[in-house]
């Protein structure tokens, strides 16, 4: 195992669990950490992978104060989103299938490390009152949705409600997730993990090459999404330091504590 990802074999399938206390925070460090760990269970010859996380949050996305912190040194500002893009690309590219366990809450980036896996097994939350959430907030926190990202959101859900859920940087409850379409099963929060191996052991009955090659062939849409021309991670780096969007994550950073 990585530091930050720890690995565990369900016979074929290899489970990949990010391991950041306390929210997953997606930092260069654990993306790094993902990128190898794709890359080892695809040389370890695994059959497909399940991406899971820790019980109540899947990923919080990216680790905002750790951004912040990086002041007015946009070399790496852009290196970190550059890192959290290709832990993205790699798992939409990934030449085996992988399923996103979600035991807990998915924001931002945690939303988009979910959309980029062939399937979501959800958490239903114990309780009701407190549902878990999974979206694409970050207009919450005065941070523009890149366009590849985007169009994530836009593949599962439709346009028209992928505008509508962006602009408004919506977390959408898990059981309206599972009617949209943003994820695709709900479980007990201790059955996500066995029901994402079940989806997966599922499709690998099936005859190898024919599956693996219908799947490059209708995922490649998603790949092409997170090509960095589709990104524009300079333009990003400039809107980060607008007013409106510093004045928004200074707000976070008082939230959290930071």
């Amino acid at each position: 195992m990585t530091s930050h990802v720890q690995t565990f074999d369900h016979g074929r399938i290899r489970e990949l669990r990010l391991a950041r206390p306390p929210v997953n925070a997606l930092d260069p460090a654990l993306c790094r950490a993902l990128i190898a760990a794709l890359d080892a269970a695809v040389a370890g010859d695994a059959d497909a992978v399940v991406l899971s996380g820790s019980p109540g949050i899947f990923s919080a996305g990216l680790d905002v104060p750790h951004l912040m912190s990086l002041g007015e040194d946009r070399h790496a500002l852009r290196a970190a989103w550059g890192t959290f893009f290709g832990a993205a690309r790699a798992l939409a590219g990934l030449r085996i299938p992988v399923v996103a366990a979600i035991t807990g809450h998915a924001p931002a980036g945690g939303c988009v490390l979910s959309l980029c896996c062939d399937y979501r097994v959800m958490a239903r939350s114990q309780d009701p009152q407190k549902p878990y959430a999974i979206g694409m907030n970050e207009t919450q926190v005065g941070l523009a949705v890149p366009d590849g990202a985007q169009q994530l959101m836009r593949r599962v859900v439709g346009r028209h409600r992928a505008e509508r859920l962006l602009v408004a940087g919506s977390m959408v409850p898990a059981e309206e997730a599972l009617r949209i379409g943003l994820v695709d099963e709900l479980a007990e929060i201790e059955h996500v993990l066995p029901r994402a191996i079940a989806w997966l052991e599922s499709l690998l009955r099936l005859p190898r090459s024919p599956m693996l090659q219908t799947r490059a062939l209708a995922r490649a849409d998603l790949v092409q999404a997170l090509d960095p021309e589709h990104l524009h991670l300079d333009r990003f780096a400039d809107d980060w330091y607008d007013p409106d969007t510093q004045a928004g994550l200074r707000a976070l950073l008082a939230r959290l504590g930071k």
